[in-house]
């Protein structure tokens, strides 16, 4: 028998349904691949661009292959997935909610940085990089219009949040540390879990809505870790397999690398990688006020923030165990706090061994000369 509703909550039900829609409210734009990237790559001097990735999205995935058929897709007139970007009404900006990969993909391609590889359509196209086609067939490219939705300014950082774990999961797959826990068990990665529970952490970690319960504090622990051990080269030898970062994918180096400590990790090793971890979190307690955040009031952690700041913290502190660090910060006033220093983020090939030796040497450096 189906139940009735009294008409006060359907009235109830209405006025949600119209606040939440007014909230999400949006409209279509149509702009060519050339000034959507143009917005992209130039930065005002905030270091922000008009069109921008946020912190919860810095990390780049996608591989060569998928990148390649991306731009033959859309040299061959294919249709190609809307851009998500929500207007932002504090500065006219707009944040890239869904469609960041695409965006650094055509970036990578249009400064030369992506060659085309493993095409089957046209695969008299592999090995080119932009500058190899006709000025003809790169005019034609660069004037190709993509669509953009882009939410009103009406849309807070929850509706963004919102939107972006609704495209997010349509299709929920395990994360990389979700599927690890269940094949690669061992006293190691029990270890990592553990670890990433500590309050310290948690505190100076805050984690992006769509990957809490994901899994993502531990999948930071991982990497503090393995960056830690094999910096700066970031190669394993597991017996007489060598496992180097720069040939193959870090979800695949991190997968060895569990392995590995699984097979090998003794007490002693367990007590110095407790000791690491928690000396480098009361450092970066002292020394970040605002932790592992870029900005004072982030609601998320950046995987390359993180990476840069907790290996480069724990460098200082092998060279000088007594380290203090001043002046890191260019405002006094903790609400509006910026970090004084913008770690290189390089937006292409983010975990290429060189780019994460940059951001980490960078801010080893900054460490060091503003030491007491």
């Amino acid at each position: 028998m189906i139940q009735t509703v009294k008409k006060d909550r359907i009235s109830v039900a209405e006025n949600q349904i119209e606040d939440r829609r007014q909230e999400i409210d949006y409209d279509t734009r149509e702009f060519t691949i050339e000034i959507i990237i143009n917005k992209y790559l130039e930065k005002d001097d905030d270091d922000l661009s008009e069109i921008y990735v946020p912190e919860y999205q810095r990390e780049f995935v996608w591989d060569i292959d998928r990148q390649s058929r991306l731009i033959e897709s859309i040299i061959l007139g294919l249709p190609i997935p809307l851009i998500f970007v929500a207007e932002i009404k504090e500065t006219g900006k707009l944040e890239i909610v869904d469609g960041s990969q695409r965006v650094r993909t055509l970036a990578a391609f249009l400064t030369n940085q992506l060659r085309l590889t493993n095409l089957r359509t046209l695969d008299s196209l592999n090995g080119f990089c932009f500058k190899h086609f006709a000025p003809s067939r790169q005019r034609k490219f660069k004037n190709t219009p993509l669509r953009m939705i882009v939410l009103s300014d009406k849309a807070d950082e929850g509706v963004r949040a919102d939107m972006f774990d609704r495209i997010n999961t349509s299709s929920v797959d395990l994360k990389p540390m979700e599927t690890r826990k269940g094949i690669y068990r061992g006293e190691f990665i029990d270890f990592v879990f553990e670890c990433a529970k500590n309050n310290i952490f948690v505190e100076l970690c805050p984690i992006f809505k769509y990957f809490q319960n994901r899994s993502e504090e531990a999948e930071l622990v991982l990497r503090f870790f393995a960056l830690a051990e094999t910096y700066p080269g970031f190669c394993l030898t597991d017996n007489q397999n060598i496992v180097d970062l720069e040939r193959i994918s870090m979800k695949r180096f991190l997968d060895e690398y569990v392995m590995c400590k699984n097979n090998n990790f003794s007490s002693e090793e367990r007590k110095q990688k407790l000791h690491d971890l928690e000396e480098m979190l009361h450092f970066v307690s002292n020394t970040f006020p605002s932790g592992f955040k870029k900005h004072h009031h982030s609601s998320a952690t950046s995987r390359t923030y993180f990476e840069a700041i907790s290996v480069s913290s724990h460098l200082v502190l092998q060279q000088k165990p007594n380290l203090v660090v001043q002046d890191l910060w260019n405002s006094s006033d903790k609400d509006n706090q910026t970090n004084a220093f913008y770690i290189p983020i390089v937006r292409y090939d983010t975990h290429k061994p060189k780019n994460i030796r940059k951001r980490i040497d960078y801010v080893k450096e900054e460490l060091l000369r503003h030491s007491l």
